[in-house]
């Protein structure tokens, strides 16, 4: 009995891995026979699990929507991405799923295994210490378009541009990039005929999803890069410099890939060459870091941070209230 519920479990953790499986190949990788899988699938069907599966010499099996949501099987990787993604979410980096976040999070932690504690926490860190100061985006257009990407199914969806202008689009898309303040994705675009990549807080995509697809190699080979160096180069109202009485790894560790450019000056200085299209965002963004700075330019921001200060002096200022 030991025996076959662990190759339950290890059949259920195939299946949650990947969209479709021939009986042959789980038959290979569980060392049993095609007989045997027939008969597990059965049991995990008794379970509440949909399984459903394909006529044919071989057969196929893949893992259905079932009217309730059965238990997941997650490795130790997975169970620590999970955690660090629910803590995120409840943090409010996601907008309006921060209590079942929090719901889901206080579930996963009560049986979280004490070994992945402290990976968990290290994560938490440096995801919290990393976002804020972007757009939140509705958690149903990231599941929509998370659930596109992963499926392979073309996607169409209202955007509005830069500048304000309103296009719909109809893509491939391949992957959501998070890069600590923002949600991107990276498509291919069909009417275009090329890579396109689209902040997640500026689409509203239009179901149902299109026809499947078979996905592309993204530029370089490497999405996420590819989406930085387009963050990168985009043009911004404000360049900032700022000068933290700090070593350049501190400023650097608090700091994302897309924030700027870390500059050591000494052991104990370093410089800031950041941008940002709002002071107000600027100003929380500087104060997340929780270290001495001074800023050297644009004096637009001098000037904001003066208004603050003289704001913040009369509210402590006897007699103010």
């Amino acid at each position: 009995m030991l025996e076959t519920s662990v190759r339950l479990l290890r059949l259920l953790s195939l299946l949650q891995q990947r969209r479709e499986w021939s009986g042959a190949e789980l038959a290979q990788r569980l060392e049993v026979t095609t007989r045997t899988v027939r008969n597990d699938v059965d049991r995990l069907r008794q379970l509440g699990y949909q399984v459903d599966s394909a006529t044919g010499p071989t057969g196929g099996y893949r893992l259905g929507a079932g009217a309730a949501l059965p238990p997941l099987v997650l490795d130790d990787e997975e169970a620590v991405a999970v955690a660090v993604g629910l803590r995120a979410a409840a943090a409010g980096s996601v907008s309006g799923i921060e209590d079942a976040s929090l719901r889901a999070l206080t579930r996963l932690e009560c049986t979280l295994p004490k070994r992945l504690r402290p990976r968990v926490d290290a994560l938490r860190s440096a995801t919290v210490s990393a976002a804020g100061g972007g757009p939140a985006v509705d958690a149903t257009v990231l599941t929509t378009v998370a659930g596109a990407a992963h499926n392979h199914e073309r996607l169409r969806f209202e955007y509005e541009g830069f500048d304000g202008t309103a296009s719909a689009r109809d893509v491939e898309p391949h992957t959501l990039v998070y890069t600590g303040r923002r949600w991107y994705l990276l498509a291919w675009d069909t009417d275009r005929r090329d890579w396109r990549t689209f902040r997640a807080d500026r689409l509203r995509p239009i179901l149902p999803t299109g026809p499947r697809f078979v996905p592309r190699e993204p530029p370089g080979g490497d999405a996420a890069a590819h989406v930085l160096r387009g963050v990168r180069s985009v043009p911004w109202t404000y360049r900032v410099r700022i000068r933290f009485a700090a070593p350049a790894a501190a400023v650097a560790e608090r700091s994302t890939p897309t924030s700027g450019e870390v500059i050591p000056l000494d052991e104990h200085t370093c410089e800031l060459v950041t941008r940002s299209d709002s002071l107000r965002d600027l100003t929380a963004y500087l104060n997340g870091f929780d270290l001495p700075y001074t800023v050297l330019e644009p004096p637009a921001l001098i000037e904001h941070l003066r208004a603050l200060a003289a704001r913040y002096q009369a509210a402590t200022s006897p007699g103010s209230g």
